[in-house]
C-alpha cells in the first residue's frame, strides 16, 4: 500500500509507459500533436484532463513530423495575474489566507509543469519514442498534482487564479526553446529539481499548521518529482553522449549562457541522489553552498 491516501489511488495506477502496447492506428493523432493541442488549452481543468488523456500505449509518437506552435502557446487562463517574483508577499501557513496563498503558489508551479512537460514532448522532434513516452507520463502526473492542489485550495474557499503568481518557469522554457539539451539541463534538472529541496520543509510547515491533507499531497508530489528529475537526468546524459559532450562541463556552460539561477542550499541530497545526480554534481552543489540540511529526506515510498 502506498503512503498517499487511499481515496486518491495515486500510487496504485499503472503508468501508461508500462502498459502493453496496443495496435497502432495511422489515422489517430500522434502523441506530439496531442501534446501541442493540450498545450494550447487555456482552461486549467480542461488542460489537465487533456494531458492525462494522451495514451502512449497506442498510436505513434510523430517524432519525425514537422510541427509548428505559432504564438498561441501556452494556453493560459485570464488569471492569475503574473507579477515580478519580488512583489509576492511571504506566505505563512499559520493562517487560512496564508495557507491558501502557499497552496496557490504550489498549484501554479504544477500548472506550469504540465505545460513544460507537454512542450518538451511537442517541441523537439527526431528523438526516440521513449523520450516522448517519458515526458507525456510526466505531464500526466503533473496534471494530477495540479488537480489535487486545486481541489484542496477550493476546500479552503479559494481557487486557482485568486492570488498573483510569477512566470519564471516558462521564461526559462522560452530561453531554451531552440535546443533540447539546454531545455533538459535547465528546466527539469535545475528549476524543477529545486522542488526536491523545497518540498520537505513546506510539507512540515503545512503539517505543523494542522493541514494533514496538504502534507499528504506534498508527499505524493515529492515522490513523483524524484522520478521526473530522474527522467531529466536520463535524457540529459543520453543527449550529451549523442553529442560527445562532458555532462558537467556542458551544464556549467549552458547555465551561464541561459542565465540559470544560482542554486542555494540547503539541498535534499538523498532525493537528488535518488533522482540520478552524480556524486560529483552533488559535491559541487554542497561545496558551493555548505552542507545539506540536517534531516533532509529522500523520496516518500
Amino acid at each position: 500500500m502506498c503512503r498517499s491516501t487511499r481515496r486518491w489511488r495515486v500510487c496504485c495506477r499503472t503508468s501508461s509507459s508500462r502498459r502493453p502496447a496496443l495496435p497502432s492506428d495511422p489515422l489517430q493523432p500522434t502523441w506530439r500533436s496531442q501534446a501541442l493541442e493540450a498545450l494550447r488549452i487555456a482552461d486549467p481543468a480542461a488542460k489537465a484532463q487533456a494531458a492525462r488523456a494522451i495514451d502512449v500505449r497506442q498510436g505513434r509518437s510523430g517524432a519525425v513530423d514537422d510541427l509548428h506552435a505559432g504564438s498561441d502557446i501556452p494556453g493560459r487562463p485570464p488569471r492569475p495575474l503574473l507579477v515580478d517574483p519580488a512583489s509576492l508577499k511571504p506566505r505563512k501557513p499559520s493562517t487560512r489566507e496564508g495557507r491558501g496563498a502557499l497552496l496557490h503558489a504550489l498549484a501554479h508551479i504544477e500548472f506550469n509543469a504540465i505545460d513544460l512537460a507537454l512542450d518538451a514532448a511537442f517541441r523537439f522532434g527526431g528523438l526516440p519514442d521513449d523520450y516522448y513516452r517519458d515526458w507525456l507520463r510526466v505531464a500526466d502526473e503533473e496534471a494530477l498534482h495540479f488537480t489535487l492542489l486545486r481541489e484542496h485550495l477550493r476546500g479552503l474557499g479559494y481557487d486557482y487564479g485568486d492570488f498573483p503568481a510569477h512566470d519564471g518557469l516558462w521564461q526559462m522554457a522560452e530561453r531554451t526553446r531552440h535546443d533540447v539539451l539546454a531545455r533538459i539541463a535547465l528546466v527539469p534538472r535545475t528549476l524543477e529539481a529545486r522542488g526536491l529541496d523545497a518540498a520537505p520543509p513546506l510539507r512540515d510547515k503545512l503539517a505543523a499548521a494542522g493541514d494533514t491533507r496538504a502534507a499528504e499531497i506534498l508527499d505524493v508530489i515529492l515522490r513523483d518529482e524524484v522520478g521526473h528529475v530522474a527522467i531529466g537526468n536520463r535524457w540529459y546524459r543520453w543527449l550529451c553522449r549523442e553529442r560527445g559532450l562532458d555532462p558537467e562541463v556542458t551544464y556549467r556552460r549552458l547555465a551561464a549562457e541561459h542565465r540559470a539561477p544560482t542554486l542555494r542550499g540547503p539541498f535534499n541530497v538523498a532525493a537528488r541522489r535518488s533522482a540520478g545526480f552524480s556524486d560529483a554534481e552533488i559535491a559541487a552543489l554542497v561545496g558551493d553552498d555548505g552542507p545539506a540540511a540536517p534531516g533532509a529526506r529522500g523520496p516518500t515510498a
